[in-house]
């Protein structure tokens, strides 16, 4: 059944390398309070800057912030590690999402770039 194939398909996920790096550099980050902190307020300056965006109305400030924040953070191994895997998880979700989505003919459209 499909949906038998898809929890096949989480599991295998859950063991990859790029999942395992990503919990693990999350707990690295996420030990320091400070880095947490910061961590956290770059999540919640890029949804409200991503918000922004969808709606049209980019905000220069909230992008400024994040830009800097984002900066700041790579000074911080930890947080630098957690990101750059955070990333790579999301790329390898992205092209699953992407084989997914061809193999029945949808059109990502603006999703893609």
């Amino acid at each position: 059944m499909l949906i038998d194939d898809a929890k096949a398909l989480a599991d295998k996920l859950k063991a990859s390398e790029e999942y395992r790096t990503y919990c693990e550099a999350k707990e690295r980050a996420y030990a320091s309070k400070a880095t947490a902190a910061l961590l956290d307020e770059f999540y919640a300056l890029r949804m409200k800057a991503q918000a922004s965006s969808v709606a049209g109305t980019p905000d220069a400030e909230t992008t400024e912030k994040l830009q800097k924040l984002g900066e700041l953070l790579q000074f911080d191994a930890a947080a630098a590690e957690y990101l750059m895997a955070e990333f790579r998880l999301n790329a390898l979700l992205g092209d699953i999402y992407k084989i997914l989505t061809e193999a029945v003919g949808l059109d990502l459209g603006a999703l893609e770039s």
